[in-house]
């Protein structure tokens, strides 16, 4: 199972991940931030900023507790609706 060993934020709502098979992506995530747990994170550019990988998920999370499943992020998956 790849999971995320490394996350940086770029510009907008893209970020920068690395995978734990040491590829990297930009990854865009607005298409993600659906549903009343991301409103923060797009209301609030600094709480999307301070996204860090979960140490036990090895996921994208935030301090609010919105995270995204690594293997959508790592497949290139369709965001749920």
């Amino acid at each position: 199972m790849v999971r995320v060993s490394e996350v940086r934020p770029a510009t907008g709502f893209d970020v920068e991940v690395t995978f734990t098979d040491g590829s990297v992506r930009r990854i865009d995530l607005a298409p993600f931030l659906r549903g009343p747990v991301f409103q923060p994170l797009i209301d609030d550019p600094a709480l999307f900023r301070a996204v860090y990988v979960d140490p036990v998920g090895k996921t994208l999370a935030w301090p609010n507790g919105a995270d995204i499943d690594p293997d959508v992020l790592y497949l290139g998956l369709k965001p749920a609706e």
